[in-house]
This record gives structure tokens, sequence and C-alpha cells, in this order.
């Protein structure tokens, strides 16, 4: 069973950053692909971003790309999420969860193990 846990959500002006934490424990981080994914109220959950087991391969929806960084680091069990030029409408609940190989990384269902979220919101 691994547990996860997000930090460093927040209230930010457009155009500010982020850094987004996920806290891996109970299980063996490395053997996890790692994805974030955020909805806003109102909405469905969607994919923002995704890294592989080594770190080595990354993954963006269209409209982060250019803006948002995802990386790990395996030695600290922990998986993070640079935001940067945000804008209002990226305002949402953050969540970053872990799944095994096999399947979409962007689809929600192929992971096993989600973080409750932390709150980004970004003002005009």
């Amino acid at each position: 069973q691994v547990q996860l846990v997000e930090s460093g959500g927040g209230l930010v002006q457009a155009g500010g950053s982020l850094r987004l934490s996920c806290a891996a424990s109970g299980g063996t981080f490395s053997r996890y692909g790692m994805g974030w994914f955020r909805q806003a109220p109102g909405k469905a959950r969607e994919f923002v971003a995704y890294v592989s087991m080594s770190g080595g391969t990354s993954a963006y929806t269209d409209s982060v790309k250019g803006r948002f960084t995802v990386s790990r680091d395996n030695a600290k069990n922990t998986v993070f999420l640079q935001m940067n030029s945000l804008k209002p409408e990226d305002t949402a609940v953050y969540s970053c969860a872990a799944r095994y190989s096999g399947g979409s990384y962007s689809i929600a269902g192929n992971y096993v193990y989600w973080g409750q979220g932390t709150q980004v919101t970004v003002s005009s």
C-alpha cells in the first residue's frame, strides 16, 4: 500500500509560480509511474502531467506544455510539479497518483494510488 501526500498549493496571482510536491511512503517508489491530475469546480478530473519510473520520460497535456515541468527524486520518494506562468484557468485541486506500467498514462483509471489533493488558486 502506497500513501501519497501533496503539498505546495496555495493562492497566487496570474503569471506567478508554484511548486507542488508529492511525497510517497509505504512502497517502492521507483516501481511506479507518477501522474498529476487536476479537477476544477464543476468539471471532470483531467490529466496534467506524467513522469516515468526512472524520470527519463515525461508527458503533458497541451494546455500546460511549456509552463509546467514534472520531475521526481526517487532517493527522496517525491515527485514534483513546477508550475510557471500560471493562469486563472489553472485553478483546481491537484492530485498526484501512482501507476504500474501498462495502459495510457493519461487515463485516471490506470492509476492505483491517489493523494488527497492540494488546492491551487490563481487570481486574475
